[in-house]
Formats: structure tokens, C-alpha cells, sequence
């Protein structure tokens, strides 16, 4: 618990709990894990285990909240949240999210996590934003297709969690912020990928390729590029 505010954010560690799937078919229940960690924290004194404790129980809280909106405004489903700013329309764009889908934009972070969604069912969180800002703020596509992909492919796809991931990066939903939640998927890998573990995982392609142009390998000088294969 103590390494969980830390590692929850890092894709290349298993820091996250992986306890979604449970939660979602009810092999185990919410108030289960809240009560199972605050017990766990009460006996635990490693330095930065409450912290730990604390941060967990709030995406706990996080998940009944979306499960809140999902029972008192149902039509989020397929509209933007109650008062939220309505974006423009973009459902009459040609553009399809196959790329996207299929873990071939380009853009390494992105790619590895679609390929892993599509080969494992479960992406780490943190990927699943990503992915989102860069189908939303970067293809200007609607975020209804992105959630209708994540839902048909995680194991873990919960309508109310889902809706509401998509419309928080969106902008639209609950706690809509339109303009200025874009996250950078080049940046992002530096910081929360740094070695490219991550990346060269689920992108073997770009295994070889040195840490430095692992996030951004159309930077990478020629000669970089032809030993790395």
C-alpha cells in the first residue's frame, strides 16, 4: 500500500490492484475491499501506508460516484452529463478509429496500450486516459466510439466506469473541463514510462531502440533507426 499513489500511475509496474473484473461480476463487493484495506492499514506501519490506504479507498469512491450518475442521469449513456458544455458535433467525420484500434497510430504509448487491450482484455488505467485524450482531443473523433470499443473488448468493461472515463476526458461529463485535459502521449511515456519497458512490451518492433527515442522514435536519427531493425 505504501508504493500504490506512486506505482498506480506507471504502466511498466504492476502497481495497480487488478481487482476490476471482481468488482464488476460482484466476486467481490466494494464495501469487501474498503473494510479489507482500512483493516489492512490499521495493522500496516510502514512509512506511507495510510497515504497508500487513502489514495486506493478514493478510486473506490470514484467508482460508486460513477455508478451515482449513471442511476440518476441514465441517458449519459449516449449524451454529454447533466449542465455539462456541449462540444461540437463531429459524428458526420469519415475518420474511423482502426488505427486506433489496432495499435497502429504511431504513437508508441498509444499503440501498446490498444495491443494490449486487444490481445489481454485489461489496459492499466492511466493507458486507458491516454488513449482516450488522443481519439478525443487529437482525432477529434466522438468519444461514444471510443467507449463503445473499450466496452466490447475489457474484461473489466463496466458501463457506469466506462461512461464516465470517457466523458471525464472528454470534457463533457460530471467534472467537465473541455479545453485543457489533453495529455501529450509523448510526454506522458517519458515520465510514466521512462525506461520504455511498457513500450517494448506490447510494440516489439521498437524493442531495440535506445530509451532515449523509445516515445518518440520519428525523431530518431536514420542510422538510430536502421541498427535498432
Amino acid at each position: 500500500m505504501a508504493a500504490y499513489p506512486r506505482d498506480r500511475d506507471r504502466p511498466d509496474r504492476d502497481g495497480t490492484s487488478r481487482l476490476s473484473p471482481y468488482l464488476h461480476f460482484g466476486c467481490v463487493s466494494a464495501r469487501q475491499a474498503w473494510h479489507a484495506v482500512q483493516s489492512r492499514a490499521g495493522v500496516d506501519s510502514a512509512p506511507g501506508a495510510a497515504g497508500g490506504a487513502e489514495t486506493f479507498l478514493r478510486q473506490l469512491v470514484w467508482r460508486e460516484f460513477a455508478h451515482h450518475l449513471l442511476f440518476h442521469f441514465p441517458g449519459t449513456v449516449h449524451a454529454t452529463a447533466a449542465g455539462a458544455v456541449r462540444l461540437l458535433s463531429l459524428e458526420g467525420r469519415p475518420r474511423r478509429p482502426r488505427r486506433v484500434q489496432e495499435g497502429r497510430t504511431g504513437y508508441p504509448l498509444v499503440d501498446a496500450g490498444m495491443r494490449q487491450l486487444w490481445k489481454t482484455g485489461w489496459i492499466h488505467n492511466r493507458v486507458r486516459m491516454w488513449s482516450a485524450s488522443f481519439l478525443v482531443k487529437d482525432l477529434l473523433l466522438p468519444w461514444r466510439k471510443g467507449a463503445a470499443w473499450f466496452f466490447d473488448t475489457l474484461v473489466d468493461g463496466d458501463l457506469a466506469n466506462n461512461t464516465f472515463g470517457w466523458q471525464w476526458v472528454a470534457g463533457c461529463g460530471a467534472d467537465a473541463a473541455p479545453y485543457f485535459r489533453v495529455f501529450n502521449p509523448t510526454l506522458q511515456g517519458g515520465k510514466f514510462d521512462p525506461r520504455g519497458d511498457y513500450v517494448r512490451t506490447w510494440v516489439p518492433e521498437l524493442a531495440r531502440l535506445p530509451d532515449r527515442w523509445i516515445h518518440r522514435p520519428w525523431e530518431a536519427p536514420a542510422a538510430v533507426l536502421s541498427e535498432a531493425g
